[in-house]
Formats: structure tokens, C-alpha cells, sequence
């Protein structure tokens, strides 16, 4: 059993599926619970995720989320859905219930509106701090700064499940309708429950260029350990950009042995833990020197 999160913002919520994998619980419940309890909290919305999340140009917050199983085939997600806080289980009731794998727009909301979830106006959707910086950005262009955040999770359950989830409300003040990486197979999140996990966050529409999720399971299949995937994938980045400077990626990943790996062009905080782990643990990797 093990459990992984991104930056530290992730740590209640691998403490929340560390209870749930000793309790036996299955790898995917376990994964969109603790999402959806980050989504759902207006303080971690600085954090680009679900409700209190960054808006649109327009103003308007629209999120993206997927939820994969190693299972193959089991995959769901959706994209630039407005008005849902919970947009992970939004994700998970169109692997389970829908013949699609991703909806998006007004049929995302249309869908979710048919599976029971009840569609909130936008000002429910923001919060203090994300109405005051949408604001700035109006009168004064000013940016959020470190804007590239996403909730990405990974558990392992005891019978040998794997599931990876991931959510974010997007680039701050993006374009209306953009989709980054997120809800992307691949590319935000990859799973295959004969190898391993990962998942990505940071510059979204630079990521899926690159499909680095799928790349790090694929260099674990050949035998390298989590942590070797998620750096030779970085490293493989870097050289093809050609240049002193990579964007903002950070990558982390699961085998099936519950071995922890990740990587990262930025200062990069992740949690996880394993069985025999007392503790969830935090470790940062790229520090600045």
C-alpha cells in the first residue's frame, strides 16, 4: 500500500488515503475522496483547484479533472466544467456510467447535471482571494505568479489496485474553453496496473506536448525505478527543448512494489507514504542552492 501527492498542499489529503488504504479500501475511492475534499475547500482554491480556484478572462472558473485506473480502458475526465466543486467526481461517473472517456464544456455540465450534481453559480465557484486577483488582473494586468499548481494523487490498495487522479482549475485567467494537460491520458496522468503510475503538473499547455506521464510508466515497464523514470523523462525534456531554461513540470510516480519517485524542473514539494511509514513524509526536490 502506498499513497502520493503533489506540493505540499497534497498532505491532508495522503493522510486522508492513508486511513482509507489501512482500512482496506479500494485504490480509486480512495483517490477521488481525498480529492474531492481538497476541491471542496475554498482554501486550497489559491492552489488552482476546484472551488476558490482562479477564473477565466470572462471571470468565470471552469476545471478540468481525470480519474485512471490501472485497469486498462478505465479512464474518465472532464474539462473546462463550470459550476461543479467536485469535478473529480464528476470525472469518475463517466468511466463508470458514460460509453465516453471525456466530456467537456456544457456537456460536462449537462452530464453531471443527469448523474445528480447540483450546478452552483459562479460566485459560489470563487473566492476573497480568487475574486481580488481576477480583479487586478482587470484593472491593472497584474498575474498570479506561481500559477501552475494541480492535485494530483496516486494510490495503491492492498489487493494491488493502482489509481491516479487529477484535478486543477487551469491556468488563471486563461482563455474560455483552454484545457491544459490535466485531463489528458499520457499526459496529466497514466496508469497500468502492471507497472505503475504517474502524474504531472505545472506549465499545462507545454506539458502535453510531451505526454510525460505515459513516458514515465513506459521507462518503469523496462525496469527503471520510479525515481529514474520521473528524472530520465525530465532529463529527455530538457534536451529536446534545446535550451538552459525547461518550463515548469514536476512529475511523480508509483510502481507496483510502492516505491515513490519524482522529478522537477522547479522547486518541488511532494508527500507521500508506504506501508511501515508511521507518518505521511514530505520531501522537496530541485531546491535552489
Amino acid at each position: 500500500m502506498a499513497a502520493v501527492g503533489t506540493w505540499s498542499f497534497s498532505r491532508p489529503a495522503v493522510e486522508r488515503m492513508r486511513c482509507m488504504l489501512l482500512d482496506g479500501q479500494n485504490a480509486t475511492d480512495v483517490v477521488e475522496t481525498a480529492m474531492a475534499e481538497v476541491e471542496d475547500d475554498v482554501d486550497t482554491g489559491r492552489h488552482i483547484v476546484g472551488r476558490g480556484g482562479f477564473p477565466n478572462f470572462k471571470g468565470v472558473v471552469e476545471c478540468d479533472a481525470a480519474i485512471m485506473e490501472g485497469e486498462p480502458g478505465r479512464f474518465g475526465a472532464v474539462a473546462a466544467l463550470k459550476g461543479i466543486a467536485q469535478p473529480c467526481r464528476v470525472a469518475r461517473k463517466v468511466m463508470d456510467r458514460s460509453p465516453h472517456s471525456l466530456l467537456v464544456g456544457e456537456g460536462a455540465e449537462s452530464f453531471a447535471q443527469e448523474q445528480g450534481f447540483i450546478s452552483e453559480p459562479n460566485n459560489n465557484m470563487l473566492s476573497d482571494h480568487s475574486a481580488t486577483a481576477y480583479q487586478e488582473f482587470l484593472e491593472k494586468n497584474k498575474r498570479v505568479k506561481d500559477g501552475h499548481d494541480t492535485l494530483g494523487l496516486i494510490a495503491l490498495d492492498l489487493s494491488g489496485n493502482i489509481t491516479v487522479g487529477v484535478s486543477t482549475s487551469g491556468a488563471p485567467f486563461k482563455s474560455p474553453g483552454r484545457v491544459g494537460d490535466s485531463p489528458l491520458p499520457g499526459c496529466g496522468l497514466y496508469a497500468d496496473h502492471t507497472v505503475g503510475a504517474a502524474a504531472a503538473t505545472g506549465d499545462g499547455d507545454k506539458i502535453m506536448c510531451y505526454c510525460p506521464s505515459f513516458h514515465v510508466v513506459q521507462l518503469m515497464r523496462q525496469g527503471l525505478s520510479p525515481n529514474e523514470a520521473c528524472h530520465a523523462v525530465l532529463a529527455d525534456i530538457q534536451r529536446r527543448i534545446s535550451g538552459d531554461k525547461c518550463f515548469e513540470i514536476g512529475l511523480i510516480s508509483l510502481n507496483m512494489k510502492g516505491e515513490v519517485g519524482a522529478a522537477s524542473s522547479v522547486a518541488f514539494p511532494y508527500t507521500f507514504w508506504k506501508q511501515g511509514m508511521d507518518l505521511v513524509k514530505e520531501l522537496v526536490i530541485n531546491q535552489p542552492k
